[in-house]
């Protein structure tokens, strides 16, 4: 019988690094694929793409398998970028990493593999998991709940896990790395990629303003009180604590600033003080645009849990459906912190259900 063929999405980091070389011993036919997702310069040399390719291609050169290059910048600047844009006009904060893997990774990347280049499977060096269950294909977390990265794949249909693989799901990051350094891979050693890898963390704010029109604007407390001056509301997102610019010594008690609320329309800004002010709770939510991973089962209304944020712990909470792709998220204990635009995503154990995106949190008073 002829090898299975298995086209792997390589980025010159250490994960995907790895899950070429678990493939090859797992017997499959193995090829890289290196996606170049992002045309513009990079100046910071945040994430240098001519880096990443190199690494790629040494890697790809050792393990001595062909390595594929293909630009989806303008898919993803259209599919993705655009809609990360709009989102933080209307006050909100996106999450591009999983609107990325739907379109770019599970789409593009996916259709490309298996109709150009004749793949039966597709693989990438995510931490998480594919089970098969007599005849269902479910995704489950990553063992390393460090590293568990489930969350940014819930808009994967079933039908797709069929033809995915993630070799490095079983185990963790300090395994992975050891192993790299046993293979001498170039990038065993190299820093994890953070925050979204064309803006980096260090710069995100100047490259905001690239694209949005920013303004400032008043800074206030719950009782409307002008407390201070903000940079333009696209810099805040709720629960925000660093960068607000307020002391903690603001009418006397030495406790720090939370952004509570962004009035978008009078363009101020709404804080409140103290990590445990109540305002900064939330007992459940609205989500909309619900994706599940496969058919739902009933027992998800009672028994599921919801992260609301990456390595957010796991919360038990109970689901109403108020329609097809909307439903109410009742907690069974109060959360900080519910950001619109960000995504919910339920568990059912180590299963990743599926998700949607927070329309709006319900405030616990």
């Amino acid at each position: 019988m002829s090898k299975k063929k298995v086209i792997i999405a390589m980025s010159g980091g250490v994960d995907s690094s790895l899950s070429a070389w678990l493939l090859i011993k797992q017997n499959y036919q193995v090829e890289g694929l290196f996606m170049k997702n992002w045309e513009e310069d990079d100046i910071d040399n945040i994430c240098n793409i001519k880096r990443d390719l190199y690494h790629t291609e040494i890697i790809c050169e050792k393990l001595k398998i062909p390595l594929h290059k293909i630009n989806f910048s303008s898919e993803y600047w259209d599919y993705v970028f655009k809609k990360f844009l709009s989102e933080y006009k209307k006050g909100h904060t996106p999450n591009p990493d999983i609107l990325c893997n739907k379109i770019i990774k599970f789409k593009y990347f996916m259709n490309f593999a298996i109709k150009n280049l004749g793949a039966n499977f597709i693989s990438t060096g995510h931490y998480a998991r594919c089970k098969k269950i007599k005849n269902n294909f479910f995704l489950l977390k990553g063992i390393d709940s460090d590293k568990d990265q489930s969350y940014f794949l819930y808009t994967i249909k079933e039908k797709q896990l069929k033809k995915i693989l993630f070799p490095i799901g079983g185990l963790k990051k300090k395994e992975v790395r050891y192993f790299a350094k046993k293979l001498k891979f170039i990038n065993a050693n190299k820093k994890d990629s953070t925050g979204i890898c064309f803006i980096g963390e260090k710069n995100f704010p100047n490259f905001l303003n690239k694209y949005l029109f920013s303004q400032s604007g008043k800074i206030v407390n719950i009782n409307g009180k002008i407390i201070g001056k903000h940079k333009g509301l696209i810099h805040y997102t709720i629960g925000q604590r660093k960068g607000i610019g307020l002391g903690g010594s603001i009418f006397s008690e030495n406790k720090p600033w939370y952004v509570y609320k962004k009035d978008i329309k009078n363009n101020i800004l709404i804080t409140v003080q103290d990590r445990k002010n109540l305002y900064l709770y939330y007992i459940g939510l609205i989500v909309k645009k619900i994706t599940w991973v496969n058919l739902i089962p009933q027992i998800l209304r009672n028994k599921c849990t919801i992260k609301t944020r990456y390595r957010q712990k796991d919360i038990k909470c109970k689901i109403t459906f108020l329609s097809k792709n909307k439903i109410k998220v009742y907690l069974y204990s109060p959360i900080f912190s519910i950001t619109k635009g960000q995504s919910a995503v339920f568990y059912y154990g180590s299963i990743c259900l599926g998700g949607g995106i927070i329309e709006k949190g319900i405030p616990l008073i």
